[in-house]
């Protein structure tokens, strides 16, 4: 049957009109024809839907900005070009097939079902907003919406085409240009949203500039020696990128873990690289990485105390980053990081890297009194430094839960290492594969060195060991 021959014919109720165009929009979402014998294309539903169309698109763009995000022009013109060519294909397909009745056909079956994917978008953005979708929808859920917008259109071509009973290989090479002609367009307006946060330039208040050495020495000098006759453990986190808040959540949450949990109130410093933690936090440069490590070395009896040191950033081969703009900063690499630790006297050291390609770390800080624990192999990426996660894939494992859990580093990294892999693979991501590595005189050391710092863990653990015990149990015959 032709374009030409189709007839649509309006309803008596402007709501009946209404539902007929959602019903007709989903026939065609399925690639049915029957949409043709629903659709209803008049031009106060064309208009209607258009406004339906744009304020649902404005809505879920809305919620999907960041916080701060003004009214894009750009954006919302390059949303309204589509239902334009929709609308012109529909000019030119009437005035071909001489039937006045197809001018707002395509043009309202793509509204209806662009009003449909812009809400259910919404919706999706609503869950994520509130912690209700799980952590691997984050990395499917970009391409699920680049999926719905081809999907709305390759499916009205795909109606017409059936409708106008078009070779089986016009319609693919259709489909096809259609398909490359939408993603790269796609592609090309993704950083256009209909709201858009205004780029702003760093800017270094006067007041942080004479507050960051206060904050250093105060940091500095809130480090306590050590007890004489008694294993003192000292923490030292570094946080190394400012972009992204989830490096000095990860600094910060593990201070506090090793503060309360294992007794490094007064023996611990963190260094933070973060826009917003100017005023507040001391930096992590490699002068203040340095200096705390002095500090550290001095405060400490380097024979029997212990150094935890932490770090978290982007990293590459070799380094990781140190990045707090507008400050220009050197990256730190591993050859300084042996060198700096070495001229600190600090003599025995559990050393953490959580970042891409750690791994590569090893062989710089490796030494007989060392553990080096690294969240990648050399040559791998570690995940979950995004805007959205309070630590990293590794950071949540080894910290959140498994130190929590065991009461050795070898278990808990064992244990960690387990919860990663399963992460990855879940999330189709490849192995991290975390590394550690034990120095041949910290093997002998390190369990004398861990009873002190797990004891709470352990005195937890057979608490909870002996109340399962107390417990009553019923035997049911």
């Amino acid at each position: 049957m032709s374009l030409s021959s189709l007839k649509t014919i309006s309803l008596h109720r402007f709501s009946l009109n209404f539902a007929a165009n959602i019903i007709a929009a989903l026939w065609m979402l399925v690639g049915s024809t029957r949409a043709f014998s629903w659709v209803k294309p008049t031009f106060v539903q064309f208009a209607l839907f258009a406004l339906l169309a744009l304020g649902s698109n404005v809505l879920f763009s809305w919620l999907a900005a960041d916080t701060g995000s003004t009214f894009n022009e750009q954006g919302l013109v390059s949303y309204l070009i589509w239902p334009m060519i929709i609308l012109l294909a529909g000019i030119i397909l009437a005035r071909r097939a001489g039937n006045q009745g197809l001018v707002f056909v395509p043009v309202v079956l793509w509204l209806v079902a662009d009003t449909l994917s812009a809400l259910l978008q919404s919706i999706v953005q609503v869950l994520g907003s509130r912690g209700w979708l799980p952590d691997w929808s984050y990395s499917f859920l970009p391409i699920l919406f680049l999926v719905l917008f081809l999907w709305q259109t390759l499916a009205l071509l795909w109606i017409f085409a059936r409708r106008q009973r078009t070779p089986w290989w016009e319609r693919m090479i259709v489909l096809v240009g259609a398909v490359a002609l939408l993603t790269i367009w796609q592609r090309n307006v993704a950083d256009q949203p209909i709201f858009k946060q205004t780029p702003v330039e760093p800017v270094l208040e006067e007041a942080a500039l004479y507050k960051q050495p206060i904050l250093l020495q105060q940091a500095l000098a809130s480090i306590d020696p050590g007890v004489p006759g008694k294993t003192d453990w000292y923490f030292m986190g570094v946080a190394g990128f400012s972009d992204q808040n989830v490096f000095r959540s990860e600094i910060n949450k593990v201070r506090e873990l090793f503060d309360v949990r294992f007794g490094t109130s007064g023996h611990s410093l963190a260094l933070i690289n973060n826009t917003y933690s100017w005023l507040d936090e001391p930096v992590a440069t490699k002068t203040s990485v340095l200096q705390g490590l002095k500090k550290i070395g001095q405060q400490m009896d380097t024979d029997e105390d212990v150094l935890f040191m932490t770090l978290s950033s982007h990293g590459d081969q070799d380094f990781i980053h140190l990045s707090n703009p507008p400050l220009e900063m050197d990256n730190l690499d591993a050859t300084w990081l042996r060198a700096a630790l070495d001229a600190s006297g600090i003599r025995w050291r559990v050393i953490v890297v959580s970042a891409c390609y750690s791994g590569s770390f090893i062989d710089e800080l490796t030494s007989p009194t060392t553990v080096v624990i690294t969240a990648s192999a050399t040559d791998k990426m570690s995940f979950g430094c995004t805007n959205t996660a309070e630590m990293t894939y590794f950071g949540q494992a080894f910290f959140a839960e498994s130190l929590r859990e065991n009461t050795s580093f070898a278990a808990a990294f064992k244990d960690a290492s387990l919860r990663v892999s399963e992460r990855e693979n879940f999330m189709g991501f490849e192995s991290s594969e975390p590394q550690m590595v034990v120095g041949s005189l910290m093997k002998t050391a390190l369990p004398e060195f861990e009873k002190g710092l797990f004891d709470k863990t352990r005195a937890s653990i057979a608490e909870v060991n002996t109340d399962a015990e107390s417990m009553p149990i019923n035997i049911v015959p």
